[in-house]
């Protein structure tokens, strides 16, 4: 794993004594040493506190966004290097088991080996024409989530791990891997004291996207039982919902479906954005236009002309 972090930009950090870079240049003699480390680790079912303490650096989501408001930045975390490549030990060993095992959720494109966002787009794509060859309009719903990664329950997603099979030092190693972290942000010249992270996965981290894909996992079967189609890449997720233009209870369905998501989202400490959420009407063949317009939640969401789906207009 030391081995595989050859050529990966340095990552400096006040907090950790050796420079990655120099890490990188001596890891031929380190090897040994951070292999029994990682060992010991993993059998423990333990997380040296050193290794879970970060420095947050706001990010800004997008470049025209207005950096004097502070809702714009994301959180970042900065960590060192050899706790990064113990998250890469478990990542691997905890991706094999789940791909082996079948756990991992098939309209998933985030974190699996050979996917990303244009196999996403593809598939939402691919489900939109093929309705519409068959004289079917199709609405899809662009759900935003709300600081998605920084709310996560600990004690939700080792429940979650538990009834996936995940037991023994491994469960207890990703426990050890959530609770004790700390952060402190660093903000131009200054920096904060540190701060105890009671819930959430980190960003910036190598384990968190794909523990928070599994934290979520479950709201597939709440779409499902809907009628609707899915297709997520991480925290981002598309809904379809393809009918005939005879069908006058589209809205009715969808807004039953979105309020089922947001009490699932409720339950599990996310916020559903509504506000942001994004619905798209895209008539079938020879099909009459619908102005459909959702009611969730005392929230309104219509529809509009264009929507913006992985960064693709």
């Amino acid at each position: 794993n030391l081995a595989s972090c050859d050529g990966r930009p340095p990552n400096n950090l006040p907090t950790c004594p050796i420079p990655s870079s120099l890490l990188q240049t001596i890891s031929g003699d380190l090897l040994p040493y951070l292999t029994s480390l990682i060992n010991s680790s993993l059998t423990a079912g333990y997380v040296p506190s050193v290794f879970k303490r970060a420095r947050v650096a706001p990010l800004l989501k997008k470049p025209t966004l207005d950096p004097s408001d502070v809702n714009n930045y994301r959180p970042v975390s900065l960590l060192s290097f050899v706790s990064k490549t113990l998250e890469r030990a478990v990542l691997g060993q905890l991706s094999c088991y789940l791909s082996q095992n079948d756990l991992l959720d098939p309209n998933q494109s985030g974190f699996k080996t050979g996917h990303s966002t244009e196999t996403a787009l593809l598939c939402v794509t691919e489900a939109l024409r093929t309705a519409k060859a068959n004289s079917l309009s199709s609405a899809l719903i662009l759900l935003d989530l709300s600081a998605a990664f920084d709310t996560v329950n600990h004690q939700i997603l080792l429940s979650t791990l538990s009834e996936l099979g995940i037991s023994g030092a491994a469960h207890a190693w990703i426990a050890s891997y959530l609770t004790g972290r700390s952060y402190q942000v660093a903000w131009r010249e200054a920096v904060s004291a540190p701060r105890a992270l009671t819930t959430g996965v980190p960003q910036g981290s190598v384990l968190g996207p794909l523990l928070f894909s599994l934290y979520t996992k479950s709201l597939g079967s709440v779409i499902s039982s809907h009628g609707l189609s899915y297709h997520c890449y991480a925290d981002d997720t598309q809904l379809i919902f393809s009918f005939p233009p005879s069908d006058n209870q589209v809205a009715n369905r969808i807004s039953a479906c979105l309020a089922d998501i947001s009490v699932w989202m409720t339950d599990h400490h996310l916020k559903l954005n509504l506000g942001k959420t994004e619905l798209l009407f895209l008539p079938g063949k020879d099909c009459p236009f619908h102005d459909l317009a959702i009611t969730v939640d005392n929230s309104l969401v219509s529809s509009s002309q264009s929507a913006k789906n992985l960064g693709v207009i």
